[in-house]
């Protein structure tokens, strides 16, 4: 997870990180990261797109977004 996490770009990955490590509302990752809200949920889920393919080969479990945050933008 960490190596896949490691190949995001700087914003997807802070986006990811801190939404699902860090549990933070769409709102307060906005907030941190000094962004509307709509580019969060926009970085998040393209983040997760990328992340699928680079799970996809690892034992690990698939990366899926939290219920209510499946639309993309």
């Amino acid at each position: 997870m960490l190596r896949a996490l490691a190949q995001l770009p700087p914003r997807k990955r802070a986006c990811v990180v801190l939404r699902y490590y860090l549990d933070l509302s769409e709102a307060d990752t906005a907030a941190a990261l000094g962004i509307s809200v709509g580019t969060v949920k926009s970085q998040t889920a393209r983040a997760l797109q990328q992340l699928r393919p680079l799970l996809a080969d690892s034992s690990a479990p698939s990366v899926r977004p939290l219920p209510g945050n499946e639309g993309g933008p």
